[in-house]
């Protein structure tokens, strides 16, 4: 392909102009903070991980081999120390579950910030600038760059892949940061020098470090790849720092014994639908502009701003499918096709702009329209249907009323009716305006279930009501047997009960008084004699998954 070929995007001064920075500001912490407080761990990933951490930071496991419940860890070690560091530093101050997501807050924030300078610096190379205009007026290359960066944070925030792993407390979040790190130091290298080098040795050395080795080594090299090719001196000069970086990662993970090959794949239609279903939501809606920018720009698929990010994107997609559709692997794709998605916006029709405009404006509209109503059936008893849908599915919650959450919640409609009515005027020509729709209406459903619905969430998502009677049955301080249980159950007995809790297969013979198995015939067949059936416990929200109590016999 040639490198002469004009660029596809046709900008003018006026379509670049950047978003309100106060807004922009809004936007993101309106999307990073809700849900940050005022709720425990949820099932399951997220309240295993912090088990783990609340083990570590109180002496209950050892820093260099953590335990849960007696079973070691199976994860990477570096992101629960680091919710660790953080229970001890903001301990009693926070509260542990508070304390441990601080941390992983901050690394979401940092990930906006990285893939917004990603952008700019990528958006400021020559073969990504539009195209001269014949009398002038074209956009000058700092300000289309700020407008293209805009509009890969909005993209990101868009994604729906993102909204809920993005505000676990996992070692994914780590890995999520680590990826953007590696695209800032691609696309910075031959403008920042010798902090690029440092922060693409750190990024997969710290990506292997945090539970993707094979992740790390691949793009690494993917990364040597498009530096060797780049036409930019300063990039060519960079491979050699890449590949120290890729070579460091995979010296860290032989050395350390973090191989881990998780291959799931199968080649049957099965598998098929189920990859496609889950590309087609988790992606949405980063996909579509992604395969719109590498169909517009196909003359330019070697020039950085397109090999950088899709060569990132490319390698998490491939993550994903060999390890049979894992969500949290193709989150790692999410910033490079966040990346891409920007270089779409110079390149879309109008007609293309405004039916994703109307499509956001009602999806997202009905969305909040249903959070209000159910949740003022839950306040005031009407409608009496959502009332009841919600008792049956969550029986024994208790509506709560906070107007701290009321307020909030108002002020985010409030801001939506103005943003819809300032977006469908005929006046607005920037670049992002197509994705301010979008963005704000993940961040406009995220405040709204983060505000109103939050206790009927933590309600059906925390193990506390759980442990709440699991704890009518068995005494505060005993030991309890719990062989097949799982670990996000354990950390939920040993952190909200105070329970000490063995989860090994062999805990049958110790010396646990308590013991509690899964529910169904397995694991009642595999009990030893001696054990007498005391009751059986399930979450409230769960109709399956009911757990068997059981005392030992005196």
């Amino acid at each position: 392909m040639s490198s002469n070929s004009p660029t596809p995007a046709l900008v003018t001064q006026r379509a670049a102009q950047r978003l309100p920075r106060l807004a922009l500001l809004l936007l993101c912490a309106a999307y990073v903070l809700p849900g940050l407080i005022g709720r425990d761990p949820w099932k399951s990933a997220d309240v295993t991980a912090f088990g783990y951490m609340a083990a570590i930071a109180e002496g209950r496991a050892p820093w260099l081999a953590p335990t849960l419940g007696a079973l070691p860890i199976d994860a990477a070690r570096l992101p629960h120390w680091l919710g660790a560091v953080f229970i001890q530093l903001l301990s009693p101050a926070l509260d542990p579950a508070l304390a441990a997501r601080v941390p992983f807050a901050l690394l979401l924030a940092l990930t906006l910030v990285l893939v917004w300078y990603t952008t700019f610096h990528l958006a400021r190379t020559e073969a990504a600038q539009p195209v001269p205009f014949a009398f002038g007026g074209e956009a000058s290359a700092v300000d289309y760059a700020r407008a293209m960066a805009d509009g890969a944070l909005l993209a990101l925030i868009a994604s729906l892949g993102l909204l809920q792993l993005g505000h676990e407390t996992t070692p994914d979040l780590v890995q999520l940061f680590c990826v953007a790190l590696f695209l800032w130091s691609l696309a910075a290298s031959p403008f920042r020098g010798a902090r690029t080098a440092w922060a693409v040795i750190a990024a997969l050395a710290l990506l292997a470090a945090s539970g993707a080795p094979t992740t790390a080594v691949a793009m690494g090299a993917a990364g040597t790849l498009v530096c060797m090719r780049s036409t930019y001196e300063g990039a060519r000069h960079f491979a050699r720092w890449t590949a120290v970086g890729t070579l460091a990662a995979a010296a860290l993970s032989q050395g350390l014994g973090l191989w881990n090959w998780r291959v799931a794949f199968r080649a049957d239609i099965a598998q098929g639908l189920q990859l496609a279903r889950l590309f087609v939501w988790f992606l949405w809606p980063a996909w579509l502009l992604a395969l719109w920018t590498l169909w517009r720009w196909r003359h330019h698929l070697f020039h950085r701003h397109i090999s950088v990010p899709a060569s990132a994107a490319l390698v998490a997609v491939a993550s994903c499918v060999v390890m049979g559709g894992s969500d949290r692997a193709l989150m790692l794709a999410l910033p490079g096709l966040a990346v891409l998605a920007a270089f779409a916006l110079p390149t879309m029709r109008r007609s293309v702009t405004a039916a994703i405009d109307w499509f956001s404006v009602f999806f997202f509209t009905v969305c909040a329209i249903a959070i209000w109503v159910v949740y003022m059936a839950m306040q005031t008893g009407v409608p009496a249907k959502p009332l009841a849908n919600v008792m049956k599915l969550a029986p024994g919650f208790a509506p709560r009323f906070s107007m701290i959450a009321l307020a909030i919640a108002v002020a985010g409609t409030v801001a939506w009716l103005a943003l819809v009515r300032w977006r469908t005027g005929r006046h607005q020509h920037a670049l992002w305006k197509s994705l301010v729709l979008p963005a704000s209406g993940v961040v406009l459903c995220w405040l709204l279930l983060m505000t109103l619905w939050l206790p009927l969430l933590d309600y059906a998502r925390s193990y506390r009501p759980w442990v709440a009677r699991v704890a009518l049955r068995v005494p505060a301080g005993a030991c309890i047997a719990a062989p097949g249980l799982g670990r996000a159950p354990i950390a939920a007995l040993e952190y909200f009960g105070g329970w000490a809790v063995d989860g090994r297969d062999g805990s049958l013979q110790g010396a646990c008084e308590f013991l509690l198995v899964p529910d169904n015939r397995t694991g009642r067949a595999a009990l030893a004699p001696g054990w007498e059936y005391v009751g059986s416990e399930r979450r409230p929200t769960d109709r399956d998954g009911a757990t068997a109590i059981f005392r030992r016999r005196r």
